[in-house]
């Protein structure tokens, strides 16, 4: 199951990141039109304008999200850890034998 959540966390870090960069994108593409005159440019402008605050807003919301989903784990698994070491030492080692394999085929 951690590994599921980790791989989702992960993904979601990635879309994170790509907004940004639509984001940062975007913004510079409407600073090189706003030289541009014309009523045709000023519509796209605002429409790129009101896109952009939308993909801000939801964008803050996905990482507060993400923070949130990521300190629920992290607090799940230190309970978890806590209530029984060993089991998630057990654990721990017979992840680490079985990447010591796979990394070993290599």
């Amino acid at each position: 199951m951690t590994q599921v959540f980790q791989t989702s966390v992960n993904l979601q870090e990635k879309l994170v990141r790509d907004i940004k960069a639509t984001v940062a994108e975007a913004e510079d593409l409407l600073s090189v039109i706003s030289d541009q005159a014309g009523e045709k440019t000023d519509k796209i402008r605002a429409r790129i304008q009101n896109r952009l605050s939308d993909a801000r807003e939801r964008l803050i919301e996905a990482e507060t999200a993400l923070v949130s989903k990521t300190k629920t784990a992290a607090q799940a698994t230190d309970a978890y850890v806590h209530e029984s070491p060993w089991k998630a030492v057990g654990i721990a080692a017979g992840v680490g034998l079985l990447v010591g394999l796979l990394v070993a085929r290599r």
